[in-house]
């Protein structure tokens, strides 16, 4: 398996480990110049790159937080997990979220978020007027204690 990068900008970054036991590809900013995201604010930060993976089936890609940003800048993706299916082939753009009360302001070639490449199953759905009975039920939140 090989996961092709194509940048779309000269100064895309490609993405890249850190360590030898690191899961995730580190995502960089590509920016023209800095962008700041107020507090409370979202940010489309693009990545200036397009990917496919030499897969025909049975994985995503998907983006995560950088555990710094999130941890000490409240910076992550709006949508917490951002989902790269395996046929899209446009820019990679991270939509992230400032939770802290003060802006942050992101530079080019800054790492904004890592990629993970994992296995997926997507198995046929079938409609039923029934399902199996459990011990639980359909009791939702709290309905199994604290």
């Amino acid at each position: 398996m090989e996961l092709k990068v194509k940048r779309l900008r000269d100064n895309a970054v490609l993405p890249q480990r850190m360590t030898a036991q690191s899961a995730g590809y580190d995502l960089s900013a590509c920016l023209e110049g800095p962008l700041t995201i107020e507090a409370g604010q979202t940010a489309k930060v693009p990545t200036g790159i397009a990917v496919q993976l030499t897969a025909d089936s049975g994985y995503v890609l998907l983006a995560y937080a950088r555990s710094s940003l999130a941890s000490k800048h409240g910076l992550a993706p709006a949508n917490c997990v951002g989902v790269i299916d395996l046929d899209y082939r446009g820019e990679i753009f991270i939509a992230l979220h400032n939770s802290s009360d003060k802006p942050y302001t992101i530079t080019d070639g800054e790492r904004i978020a890592q990629l993970v490449v994992t296995p997926v199953i997507t198995p046929e759905v079938t409609e039923s007027d029934e399902l199996s009975d459990t011990e639980r039920g359909s009791g939702g939140f709290g309905s199994t204690g604290r």
